[in-house]
C-alpha cells in the first residue's frame, strides 16, 4: 500500500490529502432483516430501482374477502430458469399506498420470516437469506378494522444492484364494498437521476491551475494509462466538480475524513451495475460498511465504463447543512481513494476444504502406510497430519481475527455466521491443547483422548461446513447462486465418497488377513505378494482426493475473485 501525504491545491485550499489504495466491501441484508425499508419499501443498496419488467410477479387466491378469511398470496417468477434473492410483502389500502401496511401474515415457506412494520407485528414478510427463490407462498391474514380495498406490494432484489421496488400486486375487497377505482399515486422512492456518458477521458493539463488531482502512481495520466487512479477537485462558483478514475470491475470511491483512518467519513462510490455505473454518496460509522444514501442531491452526473477502467464525475454543493453526514468543503479533510470488489478472506476455504480434511484422512488410513518410515525422529503420517492441522489451526485465528481488525467490532448484519466462527475457534484451540497434552499410546486411558480428539474434530468440521454455506450467501462474497452451494456440495460428496472407499478397502483388507489367520494356508494371489496392506491403492486414492479438493478450491477462489 503506498500512501501520499500533500496539501490540496488553490482549488480547495487547506485540504490535507491522505491518498491509500484499500478494499472495502459493500453492506446489503442478506438475512432479511430489512426493518429499515419498511416504509419506503426501497433496498438500502444504493443504486436505483429497474425500470424493466421484474423477474417475480405476485399473485391471492380470491379477489373478495371476508374478516374470516385467508388470502394465500404468492410470489413466483416469471419465466423458468430465473430466480430472485431477496423480497418484502406488504398488504397496504389501496387507496392510499403510502400509508403503513394493513393486516398480517402467516408463513408457509421456510426460505420467509415476518418483520414488524408500523408498529404491527408479523406485518411484513421477507427472505431469509440471498440463495436463488422461485416461489414463494405465503397467507395474509384481515385486521379487525380493515379499509375496504387492499392491495398488495412487492420489492423483489434479483441481485445487489438489480431490485425493482413497490411493485404493485392485485387488488382485493371486502364483500359488498364499492368497486375500487384505480388512481395514480406517486412511488415512495425518488425519480432517478439524470446521467450521461462520458465522450472522453480525464486529463491532467489543468491539474495544479484549474484543479487538484490526486494520482497513484505519482504523475500518471489516466488518458494514457488504465492502471492510473485519479481523483480530482476543481471549485466553481458554490459547487465542487469531482472526478475520479481507476482500473476496477466492482467499484472505486474516495471519502473525506477528519483524520487519517476509515471511519466516520463522508463517502463517494461509482459502483459497477452490469454495463453502467452508478453514482452514490454514502457515509461510514466506525470501521462499519459505508451506509448508501441516494437522497442526497449530486448534480452532473457522468460516466464512462471501457477495457476495465471506470471513470465517473458529478458535481456537489459546497454546503449542505440539511445533511448532517455530509461535510462542507471549505474545511481541511483527509482524502482516501479506494477501489474494489466485494471480498472478504478466503482463508476458511483454505483450512476446511484442504488442509483440515486431508490431515483427518491420513491420521485415519495412512498409519499403516507410514508406519515404519520416519522424518524428524517421528513417524511420517504423524508429521503430515501435525503439520496439516497446524496449518488448519493457524488459518482459521487468521480467518477470525482479520474481520474483527476490519470491522473493529461484532458484525450484526451476517446472522449466524460469527457465532459459528467463534465456535470453530474454540474447538481447534481444545484441539490444539489435547494434542499438546496426549497420553502415550500405551497409556491405559488413551482410548478416551483418542474418542475425545476424533469428537472434536469431526464437530469442528461440521460446523466449519455450515460456516462457509452461511458464509458464502453474505454481501461480502455474494457468490453466484445456486452454483456455489452445488460446488460445495459437489465437495461434501467427494469427501464422503472417498472416506467410504477407504473404508471398505480396509474391511476388505482386514477380512483377507483374518480369512489367511483362520485356514493358516499363507495362500495369497500376485497383488497380495506384492502390496499385502493394499497401500498402492490408498495411495492412488489419496492422489486424487487432493486433486479434487485443489479443484474444488480453485474453482471457489476463482469465483470470489470474480464477484
Amino acid at each position: 500500500m503506498e500512501i501520499i501525504l500533500s496539501r490540496m491545491g488553490p482549488c480547495i485550499p487547506g485540504i490535507l490529502t491522505v491518498l491509500s489504495i484499500i478494499l472495502e466491501p459493500l453492506v446489503a441484508y442478506g438475512n432479511g432483516q430489512v426493518t429499515v425499508a419498511c416504509d419506503t419499501m426501497t433496498p438500502k443498496h444504493g443504486s436505483f430501482p429497474q425500470k424493466s419488467a421484474s423477474p417475480a410477479v405476485i399473485t391471492v387466491d380470491k379477489d373478495v374477502f371476508s374478516s374470516k378469511d385467508q388470502v394465500k398470496v404468492t410470489l413466483t417468477v416469471r419465466q423458468s430458469g430465473t430466480s430472485f434473492q431477496g423480497f418484502f410483502i406488504q398488504a397496504r389500502d389501496a387507496a392510499d399506498l403510502n400509508g403503513g401496511p394493513v393486516g398480517t401474515f402467516t408463513l408457509s415457506d421456510k426460505n420467509s420470516q415476518l418483520l414488524t412494520c408500523g408498529g404491527v407485528k408479523d406485518s411484513a414478510v421477507s427472505h431469509t437469506s440471498s440463495s436463488g427463490k422461485h416461489t414463494i407462498v405465503v397467507l395474509w391474514n384481515p385486521p379487525a378494522t380493515k379499509p375496504d380495498h387492499i392491495q398488495f406490494l412487492v420489492t423483489v432484489v434479483q441481485k445487489f444492484n438489480t431490485y425493482w421496488v413497490k411493485l404493485r400486486g392485485p387488488v382485493i375487497s371486502q364483500l359488498n364494498a364499492p368497486p375500487f377505482s384505480v388512481q395514480a399515486t406517486t412511488e415512495a422512492h425518488p425519480d432517478l437521476p439524470v446521467t450521461s456518458k462520458l465522450t472522453k477521458s480525464f486529463n491532467v493539463t489543468e491539474c495544479g491551475s484549474k484543479k487538484f488531482c490526486l494520482r497513484n502512481p505519482p504523475r500518471c495520466d489516466p488518458e494514457m494509462d488504465r492502471l492510473c487512479f485519479f481523483l480530482s477537485f476543481a471549485m466553481q462558483n458554490t459547487s465542487v466538480l469531482f472526478e475520479l478514475s481507476g482500473p476496477s470491475n466492482g467499484y472505486i470511491s474516495f471519502a473525506l475524513s477528519d483524520d487519517n483512518w476509515m471511519g466516520n467519513d463522508d463517502m463517494y462510490l461509482c459502483i459497477v451495475n452490469d454495463q453502467s455505473i452508478q453514482i452514490n454518496p454514502a457515509h461510514s460509522t466506525g470501521r462499519s460498511h459505508p451506509i448508501l444514501n441516494t437522497q442526497v442531491p449530486i448534480h452532473d452526473m457522468s460516466w464512462s465504463l471501457e477495457d476495465g477502467v471506470t471513470q465517473c464525475s458529478f458535481r456537489r454543493n459546497i454546503r449542505l447543512p440539511e445533511y448532517s453526514e455530509r461535510f462542507d468543503l471549505d474545511r481541511q479533510y483527509y482524502v482516501f481513494l479506494a477501489e474494489g470488489r466485494a471480498d472478504n478472506g478466503a482463508l476458511m476455504f483454505i483450512a476446511w476444504v484442504t488442509t483440515a480434511n486431508i490431515g483427518v484422512i491420513i491420521a485415519r488410513f495412512f498409519k499403516p502406510v507410514w508406519s515404519f518410515s520416519t522424518l524428524l525422529g517421528k513417524k511420517v503420517w504423524f508429521q503430515v497430519h501435525w503439520m496439516l492441522m497446524a496449518t488448519t489451526v493457524l488459518l482459521t485465528c487468521l480467518a477470525f481475527i482479520l474481520p474483527f481488525l476490519y470491522r473493529g467490532a461484532w458484525s450484526y448484519c451476517a446472522g449466524a455466521h460469527p457465532y459459528f466462527g467463534c465456535m470453530i475457534l474454540i474447538l481447534v484451540i481444545l484441539q490444539l491443547i489435547m494434542a499438546f497434552f496426549r497420553p502415550n499410546p500405551q497409556a491405559p486411558r488413551r482410548y478416551i483422548f483418542n474418542w475425545v480428539h476424533w469428537a472434536t474434530g469431526t464437530f469442528a468440521r461440521t460446523i466449519a461446513v455450515a460456516s462457509i454455506f452461511l458464509g458464502m450467501d453474505l454481501p461480502a462474497l455474494d457468490l453466484y447462486n445456486p452454483w456455489d452451494t452445488l460446488v460445495m456440495v459437489g465437495f461434501i460428496v467427494w469427501h464422503v465418497v472417498t472416506e467410504l472407499i477407504l473404508e471398505a478397502h480396509n474391511y476388505i483388507i482386514a477380512c483377507k488377513a483374518q480369512k489367511r489367520k483362520e485356514d493358516k494356508m499363507q495362500i495369497m494371489d500376485s497383488s497380495e505378494l506384492i502390496d499385502p496392506q493394499g497401500h498402492r491403492f490408498k495411495i492412488m486414492v489419496l492422489t486424487l482426493y487432493i486433486c479434487g479438493n485443489l479443484t474444488f478450491l480453485i474453482i471457489l477462489l476463482v469465483a470470489i475473485s470474480l464477484v
